[in-house]
C-alpha cells in the first residue's frame, strides 16, 4: 500500500489559525506579536523569502517591520539597528534573511541578535539551550518536522529515529529533538559508509543534506516515517526533495511530498516563536493555553 502522505499544507493552515486567534487575543491586550526583518543585497531568492514572511504576518495579525538595504551596507551599521531592535519593546522577533554580502560575518550578526527575540533559533545559546533542554527558540525547519511527525501519531519512545545531515540549523537540532522524545537517534552524513545500512534499521528517516535521490525505496525500513526536508531540482527542472519519492512511497507508511510537505511549515514555526515570545511577556497567570507548546523544561535524561 503507498504511504500516507504528511499534509503540510493542511497542518499549516490549521497552526496558522490557531496562531492568529492568539494574536488576536494579545492584540486585544495592547500586545500585538511584532516580527522585524532585515535583507541586505540583492539576491532574488531572499526577496521571495522575505516577502513571504512577511506576507504571513501581516495575515496572521502580526505587525511587522521590513528593513532593506544595499548590498555594500556596512556591518556596524547592521549590528547597531539590531541593537536598536533589540532595544524595541513593539519587537518580539528579529531575522536577518541569509546569505549576507562576503563582508558580513553572519556569526557576528546571529550573535547580535538578543536571545529572548531570536526566533531562528540559530545563536549559540538557543542551540545551548536545547542541548540542555531548556526553554528556547528551536529552530523553525526541524520544529515544523516535529510538528509534522506528530501528525503520524507515531510514538517517538524507544523508536529508532536516522537523521541524514548534521547542519547547525536542521540535522543537528533536528536529532536533538528527536533525543528530546525519547527516540533513539543516529546522525549520519557525507563520511557515513554505508547509509543504508543505518537507514534500513530507522522507524523515522528525516533526510536534510540537499540532494536528490539520497534516500531511494530500497533504503527504507517497511512502515517507516519519511521527513523530506530537500529542496532540489530533478532534470526537467521541478521541484524535489532529497527522497526518491516514487519508490520510498511504495514502502514507507508516511511520507512527506515536496512540495507541500516541510517548506509551508518553516515560516508557520517562525510565527510560532515570534508569537510565543510576546506571550513570555505577559505575567504567568495571563498567558495563553498551550504556549511554548513542547518547550518546557526538561529533567536530566538517563
Amino acid at each position: 500500500m503507498p504511504a500516507q502522505l504528511i499534509d503540510g499544507v493542511k497542518l499549516s493552515q490549521q497552526l496558522r489559525a490557531d496562531i492568529a486567534r492568539r494574536a488576536a487575543e494579545l492584540t486585544a491586550q495592547g500586545r500585538q506579536p511584532g516580527l522585524a526583518v532585515i535583507i541586505v543585497g540583492d539576491d532574488p531568492a531572499s526577496h521571495v523569502y522575505v516577502r513571504n514572511k512577511v506576507k504571513a504576518c501581516g495575515d496572521a495579525g502580526f505587525h511587522s517591520v521590513l528593513e532593506k538595504y544595499e548590498a555594500d551596507f556596512a556591518e556596524q551599521a547592521l549590528l547597531d539597528r539590531i541593537a536598536a531592535l533589540n532595544a524595541d519593546p513593539g519587537i518580539h522577533g528579529i531575522l536577518v534573511q541569509m546569505p549576507l554580502p562576503r563582508h558580513i560575518d553572519p556569526s557576528k550578526v546571529i550573535e547580535a541578535i538578543a536571545t529572548t527575540k531570536d526566533v531562528d533559533g540559530y545563536s549559540v545559546l538557543s542551540a545551548g539551550e536545547l542541548v540542555a533542554n531548556l526553554p528556547g527558540f528551536r529552530p523553525c525547519t526541524p520544529y515544523g518536522c516535529m510538528k509534522l511527525i506528530e501528525t503520524t501519531g507515531i510514538d517517538l519512545r524507544g523508536k529508532h529515529a536516522v537523521v541524514i545531515g548534521r547542519s547547525n540549523t536542521v540535522g543537528k537540532p533536528m536529532a536533538l529533538l528527536l533525543l528530546q522524545q525519547n527516540a533513539t537517534v543516529t546522525i549520519c552524513h557525507s563520511a557515513t559508509p554505508d547509509l543504508g545500512y543505518h537507514t534500513r534499521q530507522a522507524d523515522v528517516v528525516v533526510a536534510a543534506v540537499g540532494r536528490r535521490n539520497t534516500l531511494t525505496g530500497d533504503m527504507v525500513k517497511p512502515g517507516a516515517v519519511v521527513i523530506d526536508v530537500g529542496i532540489n531540482r530533478d532534470d526537467d527542472g521541478k521541484l524535489c526533495g532529497d527522497v526518491d519519492f516514487a519508490s520510498v512511497s511504495e514502502v514507507a507508511a508516511h511520507i512527506t511530498p515536496v512540495p507541500g510537505g516541510v517548506g509551508p511549515m518553516t515560516i508557520t514555526m517562525l510565527l510560532m516563536n515570534t508569537l510565543e515570545s510576546a506571550e513570555r511577556g505577559l505575567p504567568k497567570n495571563e498567558a495563553q493555553p498551550g504556549q511554548a507548546q513542547g518547550m518546557d523544561p526538561k529533567p536530566g535524561l538517563v
